[in-house]
């Protein structure tokens, strides 16, 4: 095992916005879901979209902190006729999953934009998920792999009746994934009984959700949905890279899978997370670790 040492130009030059809040058009009647958003990218994604009247549900832990970011967006944006919404998850126990699932959907019958945008960024050696998991194995993959799950049937649904190209599921991945080591997903050692550094855990779960996003892309080919992946960076302007993954015109069906780099550009992915074996592999195995919990 070996960490690579490849830096993206755009990690350090960072190609400039081509959509903000500015040219943003209106999303009114638009249902967008994200996850994380009470706080950093998230937070920033979603007063964008409130800004232009989108529904938006925010998906997080606290209900309390998710409530003050909802008073706090509200009253600096006071003529949007948006709705932002409280949805709890926890994306740290898959038992707990099923049901957030269950009460968007008991609400809504449509979803345009899935941004599984929350994670876990090095944490403690030893942390966990209630399954047992390593803690970002379980949060940045494993949890939102179910979360999507359940949502896929209303993504597809949604494509049949809104603009073409326009119903996404964004992946926020990271620079780390163009670090993982090679290979970048190791199936024998999924429960880390042979240790391994902070950095490799990391740079491994957001490889992770380049797989997952091109497995995700693989698997919806003809449903209308496009799935990207996306390197995210700083929070304030980080948010102009999700905005365009997700709403950006010039994405269509042939970027599906694809990858968007700061601050909204489409480049390739590190090439061997792209292999249909590997996202086939690393797919079934986490249908396996999700399957008691459908």
């Amino acid at each position: 095992m070996s960490l690579s040492l490849n830096v993206r130009r755009s990690t350090l030059l960072p190609h400039k916005a081509p959509l903000t809040e500015k040219n943003l058009s209106d999303q009114t009647g638009k249902v967008f879901i994200v996850t994380g958003g009470s706080s950093g990218l998230g937070k920033e994604l979603v007063n964008i979209l409130y800004q232009r009247n989108a529904k938006v549900y925010i998906a997080a832990r606290s209900k309390s902190k998710t409530n003050e970011v909802i008073e706090e967006l509200t009253k600096s944006h006071p003529s949007s006729t948006g709705e932002l919404i409280f949805l709890s998850l926890q994306l740290d126990d898959l038992t707990t999953i099923k049901s957030s699932a269950q009460e968007f959907l008991s609400k809504e019958t449509r979803l345009d934009v899935l941004w599984n945008n929350a994670g876990v960024m090095v944490p403690p050696q030893g942390s966990k998920t209630k399954q047992g998991y390593e803690l970002q194995i379980g949060v940045n993959n494993l949890g939102h792999f179910l979360f999507t799950w359940f949502l896929r049937s209303t993504l597809e649904a949604t494509a049949q009746i809104a603009p073409k190209n326009s119903v996404r599921v964004i992946w926020v991945s990271s620079s780390a994934a163009d670090g993982a080591p090679h290979p970048a997903i190791d199936f024998d050692n999924m429960d880390y009984h042979r240790e391994e550094g902070i950095w490799s855990k990391y740079s491994r779960r957001k490889a992770g959700n380049v797989i997952h996003s091109s497995e995700f892309a693989r698997r919806t080919q003809g449903s209308g949905i496009v799935s990207i992946k996306l390197m995210a960076s700083h929070p304030n302007n980080g948010a102009y890279t999700e905005l365009f993954a997700g709403l950006s015109p010039t994405i269509t069906e042939k970027d599906n899978g694809g990858w968007v780099s700061p601050f909204g550009k489409t480049e390739p992915a590190r090439k061997d997370l792209l292999d249909p074996e590997l996202g086939r592999t690393y797919w079934e195995w986490s249908e396996a670790q999700i399957s008691p919990y459908l």
